[in-house]
């Protein structure tokens, strides 16, 4: 059984950065697809980024792409999330998810982290 938790969510500015980490307990993190999910207030999860086993392949959802960059310490048995240009739309609570699936992202995931909250100011 994975066990994630998240960190690095805060309070930033509209159009600074912030990195989310995932660290991962309970199984050899190299086994499984990684992702970030979020959720907005009073909004339906949503889907953020994925990444394979060996980060090879790398999938954003469009309202992402180009700002935040999802990468992996397999060594470290952590997933992050560097955010970059942060837009008030993008304040929610920030999920670390795992799957030993990459196809199964996004909606077949079968480990969920707490969350972290992401709150960006105008």
């Amino acid at each position: 059984q994975v066990q994630l938790v998240e960190s690095g969510g805060g309070l930033v500015q509209g159009g600074g950065s912030l990195r989310l980490s995932c660290v991962a307990s309970g199984a050899t993190l190299s086994r499984y697809a990684m992702g970030w999910f979020r959720q907005a207030p009073g909004k339906e999860r949503e889907f953020v980024a994925a990444i394979s086993m060996r980060a090879i392949r790398l999938r954003y959802s469009d309202s992402v792409k180009g700002r935040f960059t999802i990468s992996r310490d397999n060594a470290e048995n952590t997933v992050y999330l560097q955010m970059h240009m942060l837009q008030p739309e993008d304040t929610a609570v920030y999920y670390c998810a795992a799957d030993p699936d990459y196809s199964d992202f996004p909606g077949r995931v079968d480990y969920w982290g707490k969350g972290t909250l992401v709150t960006v100011s105008s």
